[in-house]
């Protein structure tokens, strides 16, 4: 949980340099934040198709009951289910012989087992669910990294290029923080000071 919150406030300070950096450069380069978002996005749904296409057996088995059993035909087919064992057992049904009289010892085992064995499967559903969050949010992290220096190395040649031209060579505050490469040793002390901070 810990390295959860860790990794999603890392993405957050990445993200929020990276923005930073490409407001900056945007009068440069103005295709290079969609170009950016473009090859996140394809990373990410190969991803998922990756992750999808590697599931187990069991993993294939619990995602089908957990997608078919959590569906309003399954609720409808439940509730009729119910109402036509009380009816029966309680004579309700003409001429039907009791089998499970009040108080339905055998439709509380069935409703029990039912019970355990869709949580199961949830459960498994689930954890694996949360392994490709993992999974997903590690790749967003290593995608920030890398574009925030590939960003950072562009606006250092872009600067170059600019002094090169003989512009204004003095670079502003913004403009001369944002060509220092990300130090993220020193980002992990100051989120890992801020979680320690914040309990």
């Amino acid at each position: 949980m810990a390295k959860k919150s860790f990794n999603n406030r890392l993405n957050h300070k990445l993200n929020s340099s990276l923005h930073h950096v490409l407001k900056y450069t945007k009068k440069f380069t103005p295709d290079l934040h969609r170009k950016i978002e473009k090859i996140k996005r394809e990373e990410v749904k190969g991803f998922k198709a990756k992750m999808d296409r590697d599931r187990t057996f069991t993993d294939r088995i619990a995602d089908q009951i957990t997608r078919r059993f959590g569906s309003t035909v399954f609720f409808i087919f439940n509730l009729l289910f119910f109402t036509i064992w009380i009816a029966w057992n309680n004579a309700w049904i003409p001429g039907a012989a009791v089998f499970d009289p009040y108080p339905f010892g055998m439709l509380t085992m069935v409703v029990s087992l039912e019970a355990i064995f869709l949580s199961i499967f949830v459960l498994i559903s689930q954890n694996r669910a949360a392994k490709v969050a993992d999974l997903r949010e590690e790749l967003d992290l290593q995608l920030n990294i890398q574009s925030e220096e590939e960003i950072t190395k562009v606006l250092v040649l872009v600067d170059e290029i600019h002094d090169h031209l003989g512009l204004s060579p003095e670079d502003d505050e913004d403009l001369a923080r944002m060509k220092q490469k990300t130090d993220l040793v020193a980002l992990e002390k100051l989120i890992s000071k801020e979680m320690d901070d914040a309990e």
